[in-house]
């Protein structure tokens, strides 16, 4: 992992945690606010926050063109929470900026509101056993194309991927365990 330069979208939201986490696992972290910083990295975090005012940035700051290019160039990307809203294809019942990358619909505030955040241990396929923080958690409602099912809690889909995309329904940064942010970097580094 030494090397590898992770970004984190840090426009918006809880990008500090995944920038720790990052450097726990022995990669470098960059702050990402501008197209010129994302050139600098080799993979994409979009952390969770508020997915409305994150679009809205990004397009503000052309950043949703520059992710879409990298993307398309071969760059992997992790959606957390807000950040999985934002990479769907597909938002129930909702009409906001998103990157649209990602094979999977998507329900923003799937678990209910703040009050209703919890925590359960959850079994992600191929990683195991991995304890789940949902804050305000969207799930995703279904899948398509090559996206796939990695773990669910309550017969909602809360991880998935395809290719270069991860996304969690989530918050791996907020419990110290490095299993799901190491699963990324071999991502960025395949």
């Amino acid at each position: 992992m030494a090397g590898k330069k992770i970004g984190i979208l840090a426009l918006q939201g809880a990008f500090i945690e995944h920038q720790q986490a990052i450097t726990n696992c022995g990669a470098q972290a960059i702050q990402v606010r501008t197209a010129r910083e994302l050139d600098q990295v080799d993979g994409l975090i979009i952390p969770g926050g508020e997915s409305t005012t994150i679009g809205k940035l990004m397009q503000a700051y052309q950043l949703d063109t520059a992710i879409k290019a990298r993307y398309e160039q071969g760059m992997a990307i992790w959606g957390t929470c807000a950040g999985m809203i934002l990479l769907a294809r597909e938002i129930i019942g909702m009409n906001q900026p998103m990157l649209g990358l990602m094979d999977i619909a998507v329900v923003r505030n799937g678990f209910g509101r703040q009050v209703d955040s919890f925590e359960t241990e959850l079994e992600v396929d191929p990683i195991g056993r991995v304890n789940g923080v949902f804050i305000r958690a969207p799930y995703v409602e279904r899948v398509w194309g090559p996206a796939r099912i990695m773990a669910s809690h309550e017969r909602k889909i809360v991880m998935a991927e395809e290719d270069r995309l991860l996304v969690t329904a989530f918050h791996p940064e907020l419990t110290g365990d490095k299993c799901i942010h190491e699963y990324f970097l071999k991502k960025v580094s395949d």
